[in-house]
């Protein structure tokens, strides 16, 4: 089943004077939203006491929950002292949706370009990542899916072709596909429903079945320039994409079942709760037109 959610708390949930993500659980519920993303994208700071009381309120109403480890992270990086620091900030993210106990993949940044060429990054970051899977096995954390960001800028690495060789590396890498940056760093690529069925049909051929079937989506609409990802936007942009509706049919047409979680700047949960009702109108009428 396709899951929709946030990357935590929209702006109405303030608006409305809640102020603790262990009230989001009860909100997003009576909005029928699926998961909550919680980012530790500034560090993992949280105590485990903490995570056990969100991740029993968000269990209780039935809200899944994932994890984005800290923004930081570069697998890219040169010196080996940071590499064992990258290594901490996932295991650390993954510490802490054990401590949930009510979700099962976290998110990560796989790297950044640097001053290296763009193949010494990407060798870099691919032996890192692949000694990162044997670490996460030793811990016994390989029962999560780690699921590897598409990034939006051109100096990050992270375009779909990486992601998907990256994922190889071991079989609980799992694609993060976010649409608004490949959308932002391809210069607004991204506008038919035949441009989403090109990145799916290139994850089919690159990766085993179950990891597409499987993935894990980012979406909102990005503002971009010449070197990708600028900001985050809203649904209510109409200069910058890229569209929910075509991706949907998409997913509907190849019985893909995605964890979908919307970042849009401020009203990722009225959008959320747009993308759902796009999503089921498109399974409408999938069904419908056989």
């Amino acid at each position: 089943m396709t899951k929709i959610g946030v990357a935590g708390n929209s702006l109405s949930f303030y608006n409305e004077g809640h102020s603790s993500t262990v009230e989001a659980a009860a909100w997003c519920a009576a909005r029928k939203i699926d998961i909550f993303e919680y980012s530790f994208g500034k560090g993992v700071n949280m105590t485990d006491s903490t995570a056990e009381k969100i991740g029993k309120e968000f269990a209780l109403h039935g809200v899944e929950l994932s994890v984005h480890a800290p923004y930081y992270i570069n697998f890219a990086n040169p010196e080996r002292e940071k590499i064992e620091k990258n290594f901490g900030y996932v295991l650390k993210s993954l510490a802490k949706l054990a401590c949930f106990g009510c979700g099962d993949r976290i998110v990560f940044h796989p790297a950044t370009q640097g001053k290296s060429s763009r193949e010494e990054a990407f060798v870099r970051a691919k032996n890192n990542i692949a000694e990162l899977a044997e670490i996460v096995r030793e811990q016994g954390f390989d029962k999560f899916k780690i699921c590897i960001e598409t990034m939006g800028k051109l100096g990050q690495i992270g375009t779909v072709e990486e992601v998907i060789e990256l994922c190889s590396k071991a079989d609980f890498f799992y694609p993060c596909i976010d649409f608004g940056h490949v959308n932002a760093r391809t210069g607004g690529s991204l506008k038919t429903a035949v441009d989403y069925e090109e990145i799916i049909k290139k994850m089919l051929d690159g990766m085993p079945l179950y990891k597409v079937e499987n993935m894990h989506v980012h979406f909102s609409k990005i503002m971009y320039g010449p070197s990708g990802e600028i900001k985050h936007l809203t649904f209510a942009d109409e200069l910058y994409g890229p569209e929910f509706s075509p991706l949907a049919e998409i997913l509907v047409k190849y019985s893909l079942s995605p964890t979908i979680i919307c970042e849009s700047d401020g009203t990722q949960a009225e959008d959320a709760v747009a993308m759902r009702i796009i999503y089921d109108q498109a399974l409408h009428n999938f069904t419908l037109n056989g």
